[in-house]
């Protein structure tokens, strides 16, 4: 009689974690089981197991793609290569990124369009709100040169700020068109009325968004916005006045509350003047906190979730902003928030003093610096 031994399915990866201590790169397998969500790793130079198998809930399995940041008991781990064929043909195989573009139609309802991103899977690894030129949108769509519409298309283009993303999953260039729509919003409203273009769009040009329509247009489309190499792609929107600092947290973005919580500050009569998606190193993370250190007792804890994944930064105007928008993020304590002042960004959000869904500016005069350091600085 034969046995057969069913193997447990393991996923590896290779990783790299920057040690600030010995400032080195350090090398690792990361294996994850998904029939517990345990994860295990072997330090490569050393050639020996660093951390035994372990259950860790904080690791999704979606999270697990090569490009992506991870964070595993508090290291951030960066996923270079698939640690074997059978991980990649598993997790690899479908994965794409395309470029999203919310058009300047479009940008007053980013929340909602996150909130359908969102649903559909897709995870936003990328985000940038920009005010392009004339050359810059001609640039973009040089295809369409010859085209009768062309004029018409980059006036329009360069009329006001566009949010530039990058979108990774599944198959997700045909899942983005799909969700966009037919080109034109009337069509679109007649064979697709889910469709974003059918919600929010006017016609062929003013039509919310637009997404890639190849790989190989993908990886064009993304280079020009967000440059692998040295170059800087376009500037952002900040504008450095009358604004405050937020910033959506990783745990908040993890969830998929970046749409409901743009929605919210849009609702509240905010405006949201510049946006971008950060990774923070950990040097980073503790200068902009560096107020709070020997202050707040969380002060590592904060650090360490501001650097455990994408954040959100915004640069936020209206009238005597950071003192009001303080107010509309409520208490640090998301319990007391939500006793005191529950419409507020982190009685809606937020789960504890850490994971408190954002970050605003406490002083007044800190409203500019804290911009400044993620608009200019990080972004410089």
């Amino acid at each position: 009689m034969k046995y057969i031994l069913k193997t447990e399915d393991r996923y590896a990866f290779l990783a790299e974690w920057y040690d600030p201590t010995a400032a080195l790169l350090r090398r690792y397998q990361l294996f994850y089981y998904p029939k517990d969500g345990s994860v295990e790793m072997f330090d490569v130079k050393n050639q020996r197991i660093f951390l035994r198998r372990t259950k860790y809930n904080d690791l999704r399995q979606e999270d697990l793609f090569v490009g992506n940041r991870v964070n595993v008991f508090s290291r951030h781990l960066s996923l270079i290569e698939y640690g074997d064929q059978y991980t990649a043909n598993k997790l690899g195989s479908k994965k794409e990124r395309t470029l999203a573009m919310i058009k300047p139609d479009g940008v007053t309802k980013i929340g909602d369009i996150f909130e359908l991103i969102n649903t559909a899977n897709l995870i936003v690894t990328k985000a940038k709100m920009i005010k392009l030129t004339w050359s810059q949108a001609a640039d973009f769509y040089m295809e369409h040169q010859s085209k009768p519409f062309f004029n018409n298309l980059v006036q329009f283009m360069s009329s006001g700020p566009v949010v530039a993303m990058e979108l990774m999953g599944d198959e997700a260039i045909s899942i983005w068109r799909r969700l966009l729509g037919p080109t034109d919003s009337a069509v679109a409203r007649r064979e697709a009325q889910e469709s974003v273009r059918a919600q929010f769009g006017t016609d062929g040009i003013k039509n919310v968004a637009h997404g890639s329509d190849s790989v190989a247009a993908a990886a064009r489309e993304l280079e020009f916005f967000f440059p692998s190499t040295m170059g800087h792609g376009p500037s952002n929107t900040a504008i450095f006045t009358d604004c405050t600092c937020c910033i959506i947290k990783p745990h908040a973005i993890s969830e998929g509350l970046t749409g409901k919580i743009l929605n919210s500050i849009s609702a509240a009569g905010f405006e949201i003047s510049a946006l971008q998606m950060f990774n923070m190193e950990r040097a980073n993370a503790e200068e902009f906190y560096e107020v709070y250190k020997g202050v707040v007792t969380e002060y590592p804890s904060i650090v360490t979730e501001l650097c455990s994944g994408p954040c959100m930064a915004l640069e936020i105007r209206g009238t005597d902003t950071p003192k009001t928008f303080r107010e509309f993020c409520g208490p640090a304590n998301p319990e007391i928030a939500r006793h005191l002042r529950p419409t507020t960004l982190r009685a809606l959000y937020g789960k504890d003093k850490v994971q408190n869904a954002v970050h605003c500016t406490d002083l007044p005069e800190d409203g500019v610096l804290e911009v400044q350091y993620f608009f200019k600085i990080l972004d410089g």
